[in-house]
C-alpha cells in the first residue's frame, strides 16, 4: 500500500503509479462503494488495514453528531479510534472506547493511517490520508468561492453528501487533480434512519399528543432568525398549542442563548448541540433561517418554514413578518402535495442515502484511496505550504511531521 505523506514532507502525493491523465475521472457513487464494502466484510484486500488507528478531527462542539457515528463504524470495523477536539471543541470527548488525543506532539505519535476531519481545515504534518467529512450542507451563505466549495489544498478526499455537491466539487478536482472527490452521503444523518432513537421517542412523548415544532437558528448575525421572532415564538410557546423543540447554534450570542433556554417548560425544552439529529427525528416541522439545519431537515421530507432565507427555495415556506408565524405554521402542518414533492425533490439532490451508511462509504472510500483505486494525485498547490504553517501557529507545533 502506498502511504499518504504530509504535504510538509513531500509537495506530492503519491497513491498510485498509474498515469496523470488517469486522475481525471468520474467521482465514486454509493453503487461502487456498495461493492468495495461487500467486499471488506468478506476480509478481501484490508490485511494492511486491520486494527488501524483512525484520528477525528474537530474545531467545533457542531462537529461531535458528526463524528460520532463514524466512530461507531471505525469501531464496529475493528480500528482504534482517537479524537482530536481543538478550539470550540477543546474540553469536549466522544464517548469511550474513543481515544482522546490532547497535543499536537500525541497527534503526530499517532501516525494514524488517515484523519477524519468535520472541519474546514486539517494539519497536514499528521501522517495519514485527510479526508474532508464537512460539518453542513450547502446552505449558500456565501459565494461559492468563498463558501462550501472552497479549496484549501490540504485534504486528499471529499466525501460528499450528495449529487449538489458532488459536481461541482468533481469539476474543481478535475481541476486541480491534488485530491479526490467520492460521493458518500453525510456520517450525520446516520442516526437519522436508525431503527430506534430513545431520545427523539422522549421528546415526542413529552408533546403529549401535540404537533411538535423545532427552532434553529444560525449564528450569523445578518441571518439569524433568533432575535427576530424569539417574541412570536415565546407567544406559541405559552399557548401551548404545540409543543416546541428549541436549539441556537452554540456561536450564538449568550444573551439569546439565555433567552430561548428560559422558554424551557410544559410546552417547549431546550435541545443541546449533541442532541439535534434526535430533535430533528422528534419534530414535525422545522422553523428556521439560513442554517443548514434546514437541510438536515428536509432529508427526513418533512416540512420547513423559513424566516428570510438568503436562497428561498420552492421546498421552503418563506416569510419576512414575523407577525405571520402563526399562519406559516399552519401551513407547514397542513403541507401541499405540491410542497411535499418538492421536498423529496430537493432531499434526492442534496443527500439520497436513507439506509444510514454514509460512515461506512466514508471508511470505503478511505481504503480506496489508499489503495490507489482512485487514481493518483497531484503536487499540492503552493499555497497549501503557507497554510501549513499558519495551522502550525494556530496549533503551537513546530516540530517535525510524521514520515
Amino acid at each position: 500500500m502506498s502511504a499518504v505523506p504530509s504535504v510538509e514532507n513531500e509537495s506530492t502525493t503519491t497513491i498510485s503509479s498509474q498515469n496523470d491523465s488517469d486522475a481525471r475521472q468520474s467521482p465514486i457513487r454509493s453503487a461502487s462503494l456498495n461493492a468495495i464494502m461487500q467486499a471488506e466484510i468478506a476480509g478481501l484486500g484490508r490485511e494492511d488495514a486491520l486494527m488501524a488507528d483512525y484520528l477525528l478531527f474537530a474545531t467545533e462542539r457542531y462537529a461531535l453528531p458528526i463524528l460520532q457515528p463514524l466512530a461507531d463504524a471505525l469501531q464496529d470495523a475493528g480500528h482504534a479510534v482517537h479524537a482530536w477536539l481543538v478550539d470550540g471543541a477543546a474540553g469536549a470527548s466522544l464517548p469511550a472506547p474513543v481515544r482522546r488525543i490532547d497535543t499536537a506532539r500525541a497527534a503526530v505519535a499517532l501516525r494514524p493511517r488517515a484523519v477524519l476531519s468535520a472541519a474546514n481545515w486539517v494539519p497536514p504534518f499528521v501522517a495519514g490520508a485527510k479526508v474532508q467529512l464537512f460539518h453542513g450542507f450547502n446552505v449558500e451563505k456565501r459565494e461559492d468561492a468563498r463558501g462550501h466549495f472552497r479549496v484549501r489544498g490540504l485534504f486528499d478526499l471529499y466525501c460528499t453528501q450528495g449529487p449538489a455537491t458532488t459536481a461541482p466539487f468533481q469539476a474543481l478536482a478535475d481541476r486541480a487533480g491534488h485530491f479526490k472527490v467520492v460521493e458518500t452521503g453525510w456520517p450525520k444523518l446516520d442516526p437519522l434512519f436508525a431503527p430506534d432513537d430513545p431520545l427523539a421517542a422522549r421528546l415526542r412523548a413529552a408533546a403529549g399528543g401535540r404537533g411538535v415544532v423545532m427552532f434553529a437558528s444560525t449564528f450569523t448575525e445578518r441571518l439569524s432568525a433568533a432575535p427576530h421572532l424569539y417574541d412570536a415564538i415565546a407567544a406559541q410557546v405559552a399557548a401551548g398549542e404545540r409543543y416546541w423543540l428549541l436549539t441556537l447554534h452554540p456561536k450564538c450570542a449568550p444573551e439569546w442563548v439565555a433567552r430561548y433556554r428560559a422558554l424551557a417548560g410544559d410546552n417547549a425544552c431546550f435541545v443541546e448541540t449533541e442532541q439535534l439529529v434526535s430533535a430533528e427525528r422528534a419534530a414535525d416541522v422545522l422553523l428556521a433561517d439560513t442554517t443548514s439545519v434546514v437541510s438536515e431537515f428536509v432529508v427526513q421530507r418533512k416540512p420547513v418554514v423559513t424566516f428570510r432565507n438568503r436562497a428561498p427555495k420552492p421546498h421552503m415556506l418563506d416569510f419576512d413578518d414575523p407577525a405571520a408565524l402563526p399562519a406559516m405554521l399552519a401551513r407547514g402542518f397542513a403541507p401541499t402535495q405540491d410542497l411535499l414533492a418538492a421536498l423529496a425533490a430537493y432531499a434526492e439532490r442534496i443527500h439520497p442515502y436513507r439506509d444510514g451508511q454514509s460512515s461506512q462509504r466514508v471508511i470505503a472510500a478511505t481504503d480506496a484511496l489508499l489503495a490507489g483505486t482512485l487514481g493518483p494525485l497531484r503536487r499540492r498547490p503552493a499555497g497549501a505550504w503557507l497554510r501549513s504553517l499558519q495551522i502550525r501557529r494556530e496549533l503551537g507545533y513546530w516540530g517535525p511531521a510524521a514520515r
